[in-house]
């Protein structure tokens, strides 16, 4: 079902004849009383309920709301304009909100394509586009949003790795716009039958399961320190050539092959090192 606007005119003009008809009702009550006529007595009959029957059609709306309109079980348009208004008499009138909302989805425990278990959160933008469809072609539009939002984000989730480490690709981590972007327009396609817009849809919250989250850390600790030993060994080498090349420039000492061998090693040891080196002190001679 798709939302069209229903037939509508001013509601004042509208008050102003239930105020008209009251009034001839009144007339027409006190001239039977003073003179008792069935002509007067059906006439004030007859034009209370013209007042009934107008005040029955007169509806307000709010800023950023929508009311569609039932006539006897068929729906027969929507009013989305602000104000007093007047429609066909006799109709109920349903109430949607055009505001844009907030969703945000409960903590999911999940399993990434890789089978860790995971926690995702997200946050969803959303807006009723269409009444219709919000109010005859689902139940409680709200609580649809809510279970298909958890359902799509628990979808996104599944397809991709928590992280990729050194492999190249998209990750929940590494990538969270992607993700998002997949998620907001997944969540699009699966709403539109309830006349809802995605506005947008973000992670919130997104870590490893307690029960893993301790060797997962080991692992990217690992991972980091595997990545930055090019540059700690570049920093290494340099610093031994400096220190050699500084000792042999003030003549300090003089270093033959050996020696010099020995102390580039000590040198590298406890510069690459992860863990602090302890030293050893040589009391004797090198050779």
């Amino acid at each position: 079902m798709t939302e069209y606007r229903a037939w509508k005119t001013n509601g004042f003009a509208a008050i102003l004849g239930v105020l008209v008809f009251l009034a001839l009702a009144g007339w027409s009550i006190y001239l039977s009383v003073l003179e008792p006529s069935v002509t007067g007595i059906l006439l004030a009959v007859v034009s209370f309920l013209a007042a009934t029957l107008l005040a029955s059609g007169i509806f307000e709306v709010q800023p950023n709301q929508a009311k569609a309109l039932v006539f006897f079980g068929k729906y027969i348009g929507s009013v989305r304009d602000s104000g007093i208004w007047f429609s066909i008499p006799l109709t109920t009138r349903k109430m949607v909100s055009l505001r844009v909302r907030n969703f945000n989805c409960k903590t999911l425990k999940v399993n990434d394509v890789e089978g860790n278990p995971a926690e995702i959160a997200a946050v969803v933008v959303f807006k009723v586009v269409d009444s219709a469809k919000a109010l005859f072609d689902v139940d409680h539009y709200e609580q649809f949003v809510e279970i298909q939002s958890e359902t799509a984000l628990r979808h996104v989730a599944t397809k991709y790795p928590y992280d990729l480490f050194e492999e190249a690709g998209y990750s929940l981590r590494g990538n969270a716009e992607e993700v998002a972007t997949e998620l907001a327009r997944e969540l699009e396609a699966r709403l539109a039958v309830a006349g809802v817009e995605v506005i947008e849809a973000r992670l919130t919250h997104l870590a490893y399961a307690t029960e893993i989250a301790s060797a997962m850390l080991q692992r990217q600790q690992a991972t980091a320190i595997v990545a930055a030993r090019p540059k700690i060994v570049d920093g290494a080498v340099g610093m031994a050539q400096m220190a050699i090349a500084q000792l042999q420039r003030n003549n300090i000492v003089e270093l033959d092959e050996e020696r010099k061998v020995a102390m580039i090693n000590n040198l590298m040891v406890a510069i690459v090192s992860d863990r602090g080196a302890q030293p050893v002190i040589n009391t004797g001679s090198l050779y």
